[in-house]
């Protein structure tokens, strides 16, 4: 077992263990004097694995019910957490009590946010079962939920008591949400890890997975630490974000998936600030032939207009700029604000 130790307001350990499923009880039992658990999983990961972990938590003295809801991010907003709230109610929940989530980042991100704003707060655990959700979403605290008009805009927060990760859920992922995963993990070789970006590139990422969920959750861990509430360093996780939310928003957060917008953000932005001569030459070229590797997309079907119209309301927006994440070159990043008045003059191509 691998332990990453997160130093933020309230601490806490990320365990990474095949086969952690079946023992989330003996781990999560020292951490609460919780009686009661509500495990918070989607209609694709319950079936899999809700009845695993309920035992688990049964076996540790845990009065345990399950909460499932029909999966996919159009499911990600507000009525869903008033729903969650209601089970929360009726099965007796407590300020002592405690909520798991079971699933990928769009699980996480609601049982979190739910956990956050029921009686004022109660702990929640992180259980990832996606690519995505092990190698960022469960790490850091962000919670929340879309809006119609902008995604993650309604959320807190909220740092979890302890994350559990296990690599074999990777092997009942479906090829295509293995490869919305690999969106943010390449993100990762670009902003901090030119190692790691290599590897990528000379390697197979399914023969050495382990050694990548642990890498990426070290790099976020260390990022989080330094900012907690997102008002600096924590910026340069957004590296393609800016461009691949507005992406999903022009989708109607349908057809294409998180990891892929990031990828087209990604290849789309870089391509923008080395034109400028902001980034080494070369590494656009670079990014796009890794990212074609692993059959993610390097454009969008969006005209660059459409995509920074759909960028205004971004978290990442004050007033009147947007600070973007560009690359100085593979493995390094650095923070630029654009004023919105500049958009087009700098973006024109």
């Amino acid at each position: 077992m691998k332990t990453i130790h997160v130093n933020t307001g309230r601490s806490y350990d990320i365990l990474i263990k095949h086969h952690i499923l079946d023992e989330a009880g003996m781990y999560i039992r020292p951490l609460t004097k919780a009686i009661r658990a509500v495990i918070v999983s989607d209609t694709n990961v319950a079936p899999l694995y809700a009845e695993r972990v309920k035992q688990s938590l049964v076996k540790n003295g845990f009065e345990t019910s399950v909460f499932v809801f029909e999966a996919g991010e159009s499911r990600k907003r507000l009525s869903t957490i008033e729903q969650m709230y209601s089970h929360f109610f009726e099965h007796h929940l407590t300020r002592t009590d405690i909520v798991v989530a079971l699933g990928g980042g769009v699980t996480g991100d609601m049982a979190g946010f739910a956990a956050a704003s029921y009686l004022r707060g109660i702990d929640f655990v992180q259980i990832p079962t996606s690519l995505l959700s092990q190698v960022d979403s469960s790490v850091g605290g962000k919670t929340g939920v879309d809006l119609p008009f902008g995604k993650n805009l309604v959320g807190a927060f909220w740092q979890p008591v302890l994350v559990l990760i296990d690599p074999e859920t990777l092997h009942t992922l479906p090829e295509a949400f293995f490869r919305d995963g690999l969106g943010e993990v390449v993100k990762y070789g670009c902003i901090r890890s030119r190692s790691l970006f290599e590897r990528l590139e000379n390697e197979q990422a399914k023969d050495f997975i382990d050694d990548i969920i642990f890498e990426c959750v070290s790099i976020k861990r260390d990022v989080v630490e330094n900012d907690e509430r997102d008002t600096g360093e924590r910026a340069i996780l957004n590296f393609g974000h800016t461009f691949g939310h507005a992406i999903e928003k022009l989708e109607n957060y349908a057809g294409i998936t998180h990891g892929e917008a990031v990828a087209a953000g990604a290849s789309l932005l870089t391509r923008i600030s080395e034109a400028h001569g902001m980034t080494e030459s070369g590494t656009s070229e670079r990014l796009e032939r890794l990212l074609k590797k692993y059959d993610l997309p390097q454009d969008s079907r969006f005209s660059l207009d459409e995509i920074i119209s759909a960028t205004q309301g971004d978290k990442k927006s004050t007033a009147n700029s947007i600070n973007f994440v560009f690359l100085k070159n593979i493995g390094s990043c650095y923070l630029h604000k654009i004023n919105t008045v500049d958009f087009k003059t700098f973006f024109a191509r």
